[in-house]
């Protein structure tokens, strides 16, 4: 039986989709699973009733996640996905040749399954490739637990520096990530304690030197303080921070992300660079994001920096 599919990002504003059907529902111990069937976009799953992921138009939002910011990376080995558990960030990823690792810190196992058995174009595969490791569980945890590791590896490392320094020991970098991936509910869900400068700190802790951070921010009509709430805080905790926007259909509205880092700055990379970089990692087409699309995907209307300059703190 079909129904309307509607989701309220506002208190005031409501869209949706006509003619949906639900294929499943799940009430995990962590939230509310449930996958949709549309007209308009093919097969979707909400969390709490927000919608996550369409199979019609999960590339937009994946694409802009992944390659402006492992584009940027002159060579990454290994990248941390936060959330992600409908394999589609991981599937992006594994794209690059040069990926050895791919850890996807997943909160609910029950969002892999369903995504798994009803969304399989989303992942790709991805789950069952060797270089990905799918952890279920807090992602602040895991953060917190490899910061930890990566603290005593390289205390470890320190001390064999130098007792093997008159042999000409050399130490071992620490298994830090070249790149994080936030692909999370908003912050106005469960996920909260993820979008601070505490938590910032400590992902830090587990990136390398010349690391980058990708994460969604939301719309700037819809979610305009929230925002500019999460960019202050990026800017506080990192040194170069730069914001995307793409439309993105699932979510109704021009969507905003960013990437955050203390070196890579996506926005220094030329139309002609980054077509040589794609050949060199043999990457082919994408649906979606390519060289061309790259300077206006970091470029925002004035329209939407009015919008955010209301919330945004001056700048120094």
């Amino acid at each position: 039986m079909s129904a309307p599919l509607l989701f309220q990002p506002t208190a005031d504003a409501v869209y949706g989709f006509p003619n949906a059907r639900r294929l499943a529902r799940v009430d995990s111990p962590c939230q509310r699973i449930e996958v949709w069937d549309t007209p308009q976009l093919g097969r979707l799953f909400t969390l709490d009733g927000r919608p996550m992921t369409s199979t019609g138009d999960e590339f937009i939002y994946h694409e802009c996640m992944v390659h402006p910011a492992a584009l940027a990376h002159p060579s990454p080995k290994a990248a941390l996905v936060l959330g992600g558990g409908d394999g589609g960030a991981a599937r992006q990823l594994l794209k690059h040749p040069g990926i050895e690792r791919i850890v996807v810190a997943e909160l609910d196992a029950e969002v892999v399954r369903l995504t798994r058995q009803h969304l399989p174009e989303v992942h790709g595969g991805a789950f069952d490739d060797p270089r990905v490791e799918l952890v279920i569980g807090d992602a602040a945890d895991y953060v917190v637990g490899a910061g930890q590791a990566v603290t005593a590896q390289a205390a470890a490392e320190t001390t064999r520096e130098i007792a093997t320094a008159g042999a000409g020991g050399v130490p071992s970098a620490a298994a830090q990530f070249d790149l994080v991936v936030f692909d999370l509910t908003p912050p106005d869900s469960p996920a909260a304690g993820l979008y601070t400068p505490d938590f910032y700190m400590q992902l830090k802790r587990v990136m390398s030197p010349t690391a980058a951070l990708s994460l969604h921010l939301g719309s700037p009509y819809f979610h305009a303080e929230r925002v500019a709430g999460l960019l202050d805080d990026l800017r506080d905790t990192f040194a170069i921070v730069r914001t995307m926007s793409t439309f993105i259909p699932l979510y109704g509205s021009l969507w905003m992300m960013a990437t955050a880092s203390d070196t890579l700055d996506p926005t220094a990379l030329t139309a002609e660079a980054l077509t040589e970089r794609l050949a060199e990692r043999r990457i082919g087409a994408l649906k979606h994001y390519d060289p061309t699309l790259h300077a206006g995907l970091f470029s925002a209307s004035r329209s939407v920096r009015d919008k955010l300059s209301q919330f945004l703190k001056p700048s120094s």
